[in-house]
């Protein structure tokens, strides 16, 4: 499973600015004001050799009352998710009482804690971090969130002396298939449905399940591994302390699968919850079916109309086989491991650079690249760069300026060459390096002239 990494501290230190550094997204919001964040959020971050889910909070406040207390409890959760803490502060304002709040909260959980002082851009890294020595927590890391400086070395401080966790061959464990989804839409019923028993606790209330489960089982021949997910409610419902590493452990699990099943419940309409779901599966480009549960209770009259409102919906992710099942009856489950099969075939396929780099020719054959200062987009040839997900490496001139529609037009171009069903399909872009770039002609001005002429009278 991937460390979780918690960023704690005052308000205003810049928590959020370091959150999308880590990252690499704009999710938390940034303002020069305190108090801005207050719930819990959740990403995926990459700059370092180990990958790991980085956690930002709200501001700590000693002595808070009514909004300011909800901050502090959500923080006190993230910090007894997380696995290693990031305490942050502002090395412009200096050492206040509430750093010394937020150590002493983080001494008392006894998690491993790096010192951070952010924004010490322009200082003297070492005068910078002096007063900082203080708070008793080892030596402070110097950073400047806001301009990406001494990220990914705090990074790599936070994350020594973990190992890599390696990636499990498929002939050992099988597919790995999370499935994922609200509470109470029927994710250990299908589970169940699938393992042929009643492995897993099912109950017409929410929340049932509580933590992640892991169950090995062969079907014709082929092993799977099904990862059972608690539901993810709206933060605003969370009210039990056992639900609160939900989030987490659905992550991990997303991280950990081969092909994702988001599951949802045909009574209730798509909501934004659903979507941010399904767009996290897609950026860490897993291969995705969406199973439509309890469809038997459905009437038929209304069945084409609910059918083409999931389908507008969840058009952003409509590369996914998108299936209506009845998880407690059977109708529709057979299906949905075939399509699993289908999708993760697609997801580890091996495809050659001749075949792709015909594709691409014909591709462009039927539609040129747009015009850039009125030149045309050159590009040559592709080959593979990825598996799970697929990841195309496209090589030419100019390639910085490809537009998005025409990346998304050469994906669709690969998805149904190659029948990548149900995985997102990555386009990468490389420029040929220029073998003369940063070399100075030796010859000036005048002798350029002069042979130029010089050459012109030898053709006549």
């Amino acid at each position: 499973m991937l460390p979780v990494v918690a960023l704690i501290g005052r308000p205003n230190v810049g928590k959020s600015t370091l959150f999308n550094a880590l990252t690499g997204t704009r999710d938390a919001l940034v303002a020069d004001f305190p108090g801005l964040t207050r719930d819990r959020q959740y990403g995926f971050a990459r700059r370092a050799q180990i990958p790991c889910i980085v956690v930002d909070t709200g501001g700590l406040v000693e002595h808070a009352e009514s909004i300011e207390g909800l901050m502090v409890e959500q923080t006190e959760r993230a910090i007894a998710e997380a696995d290693r803490l990031i305490l942050l502060v502002d090395g412009r304002a200096g050492l206040t009482p509430q750093d010394q709040f937020a150590a002493q909260l983080a001494r008392r959980s006894g998690k491993p804690t790096w010192l951070a002082v952010n924004k010490t851009e322009g200082f003297d890294p070492d005068t910078a971090v002096a007063e900082f020595h203080l708070l008793g927590l080892g030596e402070p890391h110097p950073v400047a969130a806001a301009h990406d400086q001494g990220v990914v070395a705090l990074l790599e401080a936070v994350l020594e002396g973990l190992e890599p966790d390696p990636e499990e061959a498929p002939e050992t464990t099988g597919i790995k298939v999370a499935v994922i989804g609200r509470p109470n839409v029927g994710k250990s019923t299908l589970i169940n449905r699938l393992l042929g028993e009643n492995r897993m606790v099912t109950y017409d209330q929410p929340g049932t399940t509580r933590d992640t489960v892991m169950v090995p089982f062969e079907r014709d021949g082929e092993r799977f591994t099904l990862i059972d997910t608690a539901g993810l409610r709206r933060r605003a419902r969370v009210e039990e302390a056992v639900e609160k590493f939900s989030v987490i452990k659905t992550m991990q699990a997303i991280e950990t699968a081969h092909v994702v099943v988001a599951v949802m419940d045909a009574h209730d309409s798509v909501v934004e919850q659903d979507a941010s779901l399904l767009g996290t599966v897609i950026e860490q480009g897993r291969a995705l079916v969406i199973a439509i549960n309890k469809w038997d209770n459905i009437p038929p009259e209304q069945r084409d109309l609910i059918r083409g409102q999931i389908e507008q919906r969840l058009s952003f992710a409509d590369f996914a086989p998108l299936h209506f099942i009845s998880a407690r009856h059977g109708s529709g489950v057979g299906e949905l491991l075939a399509t699993v099969r289908r999708v993760y075939a697609a997801a580890m396929r091996d495809m050659a650079t001749p075949e792709l780099t015909r594709v691409l020719e014909a591709a462009v054959e039927s539609h040129q690249p747009p015009l850039v200062s009125g030149r045309r987009i050159k590009l040559r040839y592709a080959h593979q760069g990825g598996r799970n997900p697929p990841v195309i490496v496209i090589h030419g001139n100019q390639t910085d300026h490809v537009p998005d529609a025409y990346r998304r037009y050469l994906v669709n171009v690969y998805r149904k060459a190659f029948d990548l069903t149900g995985t997102p399909v990555r386009v990468s872009f490389r420029g040929e390096e220029n073998p003369f770039a940063g070399r100075r002609n030796p010859l000036t001005p005048r002798q350029r002239r002069k042979r130029k002429r010089l050459i012109q009278r030898n053709k006549r």
